[in-house]
């Protein structure tokens, strides 16, 4: 079994929101960020992937488990972790031990006192006495305990400070390293995948936007920055998430549509590509020249590598958020 996690087809309808069609495969051994606005459908699909919630349409498996036929089975080889404590805040982390290692067959007691002593937790410390970051730590040192092949994270980094949010990737990074492991890792905090995620699937108004390698998501696009002259109708149309003020414009763009706005501009001076290192510096269009000797708008526009904030940010837009 090479994935850890599939999703096909998955769907969910609620008053006003409806999750449709949401399909990706999580390899073993990576870290998969999962994306999207608030209110996108990123939680109601770790929902549905938990059982948590009825589905109406679709199939999850878990290392070839089917996640409501074999449920059992199935969550006996993950673990979870959401954006805040879930333990009895009046319990110690001895206690909560005690209290959450029955209902795993494989739970390892050595390995979750190896994981305080690492994570620096007092076992006579009670749960309400740690701070944020050191309950998140908990909740990793219980996932960990039991052999679970798949961790889901829900929002994990969220209210933790830089240094936390540091030690939690270098942990997450520690999970995968046999090749056995995954991570499905929600987040807002998109510099967190830029660090860590080795695949994104982005959720975008209950759809399905993208899914695949981070490297190829952030390279299938660009922002472009022109002047107000430069925006022709037919050039609008290919900007994603336009962005205008009095000197000009800012936009994303695909890759490939920048390159046919290229062409579409006359015969190239010279043929160089758009794509290269996403960490490169600012580069401009060659010059352009049409049937009549006049040079492509596209010309003068500067060209920028697109992080993952910038993507969701102006994919997310619509047209009255572009002020039309």
């Amino acid at each position: 079994m090479d994935n850890v996690l599939e999703v096909k087809g998955l769907s969910r309808s609620f008053p006003g929101f409806q999750l449709k069609d949401i399909s990706f495969t999580l390899p073993k051994g990576y870290i998969m960020g999962l994306i999207g606005p608030n209110g996108s459908g990123k939680t109601t699909t770790i929902k549905l992937i938990l059982n948590m919630l009825k589905r109406d349409g679709g199939e999850v498996k878990i290392l070839g488990l089917d996640n409501i036929a074999e449920e059992k089975a199935a969550k006996a080889e993950l673990a979870v972790v959401f954006d805040s404590n879930y333990f009895c805040e009046a319990w110690t982390a001895a206690q909560t031990e005690a209290a959450v290692s029955g209902f795993y067959e494989n739970w390892d007691t050595n390995r979750f006192h190896q994981l305080l002593e690492r994570f620096r937790i007092d076992p006579a410390k009670k749960v309400k006495d740690l701070s944020r970051g050191m309950q998140m730590k908990l909740m990793l040192a219980c996932a960990f305990s039991y052999g679970a092949k798949l961790l889901i994270l829900d929002e994990p980094t969220s209210g933790l400070d830089p240094v936390s949010r540091d030690e939690l990737l270098t942990i997450l990074s520690g999970y995968i390293e046999d090749g056995e492991h995954s991570v499905l890792f929600s987040t807002h905090i998109t510099g967190d995948l830029e660090r860590a995620a080795d695949y994104i699937t982005y959720i975008n108004r209950g759809s399905l936007f993208f899914t695949g390698g981070k490297d190829e998501f952030v390279d299938s696009f660009r922002i472009v920055k022109g002047g107000p002259e430069d925006l022709t109708e037919e050039i609008k149309a290919r900007l994603i998430g336009l962005r205008t003020h009095p000197t000009g414009f800012e936009a994303l763009v695909r890759t490939e549509d920048l390159e046919r706005m290229r062409r579409t501009g006359g015969k190239a001076a010279e043929n160089r590509s758009v794509r290269g290192n996403r960490d490169s510096e600012t580069v401009r269009f060659p010059a352009y020249t049409g049937a009549l000797g006049k040079s492509s708008p596209v010309d003068s526009w500067t060209v920028e590598p697109a992080t993952i904030d910038e993507i969701v940010v102006f994919t997310s837009k619509t047209p009255d958020d572009n002020g039309e």
